[in-house]
């Protein structure tokens, strides 16, 4: 397949950097409550669409945003003052062959259904105020669905970017953030669901801070609250060596300051409700982190349409692509994937398809050469793929 760009590149690893700093932001930040909004939003479009016409029609919801409100957290207690203001704004295909699709309301049950899905005491219908603002499509980006076409063409000229493997300090950062949230939290209803982590390395040594809202309502004094604290911390530095035998340090909400009363409290088990907006795209990229040491797309990937939006689908597939090469190739030791497209043009033919190769020792990039494209022209031969994983649910946005 042409346009396919197979390259060694000569650079430092990321894991002989002196410095590395990998970040992630949990489920429950304001940023990621606004993907993860954006992107049931755009499923529940989805397969309504699917469900009355048989396709997905045009839509975009990944202009989600999050007005923070503000709270009283206590120990044992405390209230919501200012609801939290959530603006669902994009755009629908609202009419179609003669039918009117009621799009805000589905957008506005989707919503809601995530929130309470995913937070276990923010109440989406008194600690939330949703205002649905979704406008019809741009006639010109409708047009770019071709009806009855296998292949969609892509509706922007955008880039998406992915990489693999995964450093052991990228590893420990998004895995305790999700092992915090599925196991840790699970057993102790007192922890939130706005979990940050920012992991540092210096030549051998990992750095961890995480930001973590605890739930007054759980914890009936400052004591049981330095406690949990304690016991949060143990939780992480027992885990961590799943993933790496280097020296590890972990921190714990280090604002606070116990003489003057000053901790992590909410109501909700977000910051969200005091304080802090959120916005889609503004958080984890498609892979779940941010990395400032690699290559990124700046380009918001939930809420996207998941036909022809390249500015989701080709940050998935870039991601896919590095994930596979890595696996299925050896003597892969890093790969770095750019995917750019051109608006109007079939998604599966990019207008360039980078796949950037750091050898092992030992191994010739002439040698990998042919295993690593048929890795990328599998996944493009079977791109669409990407749309029915995320409809289901089974690839993460962020």
């Amino acid at each position: 397949m042409k346009n396919i760009f197979i390259e060694e590149v000569h650079h430092t690893p990321i894991e002989e950097h002196q410095i590395e700093i990998v970040e992630r932001k949990g489920i429950g930040h304001p940023d990621s409550l606004a993907d993860g909004i954006a992107e049931a939003m755009s499923r529940a479009l989805s397969k309504e669409y699917l469900k009355r016409f048989g396709y997905i029609l045009h839509h975009n919801t990944d202009e989600t945003q999050i007005v923070a409100g503000r709270a009283n957290p206590e120990f044992g207690g405390g209230e919501i003052i200012e609801p939290i203001y959530i603006l669902l704004v994009g755009r629908a295909t609202k009419f179609f062959d003669g039918i009117y699709i009621p799009t805000d309301k589905i957008a506005l049950k989707a919503a809601k259904k995530y929130v309470k899905d995913i937070m276990h005491e923010l109440n989406p219908e008194e600690d939330v105020v949703f205002d649905v603002k979704i406008g019809e499509g741009s006639t010109d980006l409708k047009e770019v669905f071709k009806r009855g076409n296998r292949i969609p063409h892509s509706n922007d000229t955008s880039f998406g970017i992915g990489f693999a493997p995964f450093s052991e300090t990228e590893k420990i950062v998004y895995n305790v953030e999700r092992r915090i949230y599925n196991e840790f939290r699970k057993e102790n209803p007192a922890i939130g669901e706005d979990i940050k982590v920012m992991g540092l390395r210096e030549k051998d040594e990992i750095n961890l801070t995480i930001a973590c809202a605890f739930i007054g309502k759980y914890l009936q004094n400052i004591k049981e609250y330095v406690s949990l604290k304690d016991e949060l911390k143990d939780y992480v530095s027992d885990i961590v060596f799943e993933y790496t035998e280097r020296k590890v340090n972990v921190n714990v909400n280090t604002a606070d300051d116990y003489d003057s009363r000053i901790v992590y409290l909410t109501v909700t088990g977000t910051s969200a409700e005091n304080g802090d907006d959120g916005s889609v795209g503004r958080g984890n990229r498609a892979n779940g982190l941010i990395t400032p040491g690699r290559p990124m797309s700046m380009e918001a990937t939930s809420g996207k349409n998941p036909i022809n939006h390249v500015g989701k689908i080709y940050n998935l597939l870039a991601t896919l692509i590095a994930r596979d090469t890595v696996a299925a190739v050896e003597g892969v030791k890093e790969v770095y994937v750019k995917i750019l497209s051109q608006i109007g043009k079939p998604i599966d033919d990019p207008y360039a398809l980078s796949l950037q190769i750091l050898p092992e020792k030992g191994y010739d990039i002439e040698k990998l050469e042919s295993k690593v494209r048929i890795v990328a022209e599998e996944w493009l031969a079977d791109v669409t793929k990407i749309t029915e994983m995320v409809i289901n649910g089974e690839l993460s946005t962020f």
